[in-house]
């Protein structure tokens, strides 16, 4: 019986228990409305910056450093961009199952604390953005058109999923211009490959919400590839392992690095295979996996530096 009912309730991913419920009240809204209760977006922002930095840092001083600043700018800033994604779709939220219980959507979090709290969050990112030299300054203050205007694209395309490629791959380059105090190749085939690699990742969390999405029109390329997902996703991860070996070449790394590419492509091929696009469960546990292949393309950008 009781898994009767829970076959029956809509699928969330808006985490209730745990540390959250023991959380003062007043809080939980907020934290829900940054996403603290689900942090792989923050390490799918941080990731790309994490294999910039060390293909750029001239030294383990300065890699510790930044790695430490995007670490924390990533979880600042991704929750600026909820907050924004929210305000903008508080309406469509209400209409779909997964995201009907967002605070904004249901009413907990008001739009001017959620303007107030935005302006707190965008403070604190300032304040990151100032430790760093002028070039990765000019490039974080350009990201901020990318995130005000990703929430728009599910309306106009069936691509938002790459509009998110360049939004969240946009670490890529502001980390490597961060570390090595320019923007060359190989900087930008990490970029390239961030965009990719998202596009695949984020079209497996938008088949959470497929049926939904077509109910109100909102449009994905979770609705655009359908059944033929998996043959995008092999695409879409063949070509960021094409262009993470790129960068490798343009930025000079050694043998190691390439050896060390096979678990994180041994990890993307395994998401291809074992994908199902009618269980939203399975495609949100394939979603989250991609914060461990983020990590082992890091490791193999320092084991390609020694």
């Amino acid at each position: 019986m009781m898994g009767k009912l829970a076959l029956m309730q809509p699928h969330t991913d808006i985490a209730t228990g745990g540390w959250i419920a023991r959380l003062p009240p007043g809080w939980v809204p907020y934290v829900h409305l940054v996403r603290l209760d689900r942090p792989i977006g923050a390490w799918l922002l941080f990731l790309p910056g994490l294999w910039s930095i060390g293909l750029g840092a001239a030294d383990v001083r300065s890699y510790v450093w930044l790695v430490s600043l995007f670490g924390l700018g990533a979880f600042i800033m991704r929750g600026a961009g909820c907050v924004v994604n929210d305000m903008w779709d508080r309406d469509m939220d209400r209409k779909v199952a997964r995201t009907a219980g967002r605070p904004l959507a249901a009413g907990t979090v008001r739009m001017r604390q959620a303007l107030v709290f935005l302006a707190v969050l965008s403070t604190a990112g300032l304040l990151i953005l100032l430790q760093l030299n002028r070039l990765a300054q000019a490039l974080g203050v350009a990201s901020l058109l990318l995130v005000v205007t990703y929430p728009l694209a599910k309306r106009v395309t069936y691509w938002p999923q790459l509009m998110l490629g360049f939004t969240f791959g946009w670490a890529a380059p502001m980390g490597y211009a961060a570390a090595a105090g320019r923007l060359d190749g190989a900087g930008l085939a990490l970029y390239g490959a961030a965009i990719v690699w998202t596009l695949g990742y984020d079209t497996i969390y938008a088949h959470q919400d497929r049926e939904d999405d077509a109910l109100i029109g909102v449009r994905s390329t979770a609705r655009l590839f359908a059944e033929r997902t998996a043959g995008m996703l092999a695409v879409c991860y063949a070509a960021a392992l094409g262009l993470l070996a790129l960068a490798g070449v343009l930025g000079g790394l050694g043998w190691l690095y390439y050896v060390a590419l096979l678990l994180p492509g041994g990890l993307l091929a395994r998401q291809v295979i074992r994908l199902d696009i009618h269980d939203p469960a399975l495609c949100l546990a394939l979603f989250k996996a991609n914060r461990d292949v983020g990590l082992a393309i890091g490791v193999a950008v320092l084991l390609g530096r020694l």
